[in-house]
C-alpha cells in the first residue's frame, strides 16, 4: 500500500519586488503551517520524507511540518515548481520506491488537479490545505485515474 499526502503551501506574500519563485510565506502562512501540522500529529498522520518544490513558498512550508513533525529535511524537486497535472503526475509516479508513506508540497492549480485525478474528489485547496490519498498498489508508477481513496483531508479555515 502506498499513501500520498499532498500539501498546498500556505499563504504567501503578493507584495511587488518578489520574483514568483522567491516569495516569502506571511505571518498568517507561518501559522496556517504550524496549525496544519499540529492537526496532522493530532491524527497520527506523519510520512516518511517529504518532497518539495524548490520555490521559497513550499520549501519554507515544508520546513515547517519537519520541524513540527521531527521529519528529515525535504527532499526538493525542481519539477513540482509550476508543474501541470501531468508533470506532477510524473514526479509521484518517480517518487523512491522505499517509502510508502512520502507528503509532496506544492502549488495549485496542480495540487487541486492531482488530488481529483488521483481520487475522484472534488474539493476546495486553499493554501495549506492537506488530503491524504491511499492506493492499494506496490509501486508509485502503478497509480492511474481514480486509484487512490481520499482519506484525510483538511484546511486551515475555519
Amino acid at each position: 500500500m502506498k499513501k500520498l499526502l499532498l500539501i498546498r503551501h500556505a499563504k504567501a506574500t503578493h507584495e511587488s519586488g518578489y520574483a514568483d519563485f522567491e516569495r516569502p510565506l506571511t505571518d498568517k502562512g507561518f501559522k496556517q503551517c504550524e496549525l496544519m501540522a499540529s492537526r496532522l500529529i493530532a491524527e497520527g498522520i506523519k510520512p516518511e520524507i517529504i518532497v518539495a518544490s524548490p520555490a521559497l513558498r513550499t520549501l519554507s512550508t515544508a520546513n515547517v511540518f519537519t520541524q513540527e513533525t521531527g521529519l528529515p529535511k525535504a527532499i526538493t524537486n525542481k519539477d513540482i515548481y509550476d508543474a501541470s497535472e501531468n508533470a506532477l503526475l510524473k514526479v509521484i509516479y518517480n517518487l523512491p520506491e522505499e517509502h510508502n508513506f512520502i507528503a509532496l508540497v506544492g502549488h495549485n492549480p496542480g495540487i487541486s488537479q492531482v488530488l481529483y485525478y488521483l481520487s475522484g474528489a472534488i474539493k476546495d485547496v486553499p493554501p495549506c490545505s492537506v488530503a491524504v490519498i491511499e492506493f492499494d498498489v506496490e509501486s508509485w508508477n502503478e497509480l492511474h485515474e481514480h486509484a487512490g481513496k481520499l482519506t484525510h483531508y483538511d484546511t486551515s479555515k475555519d
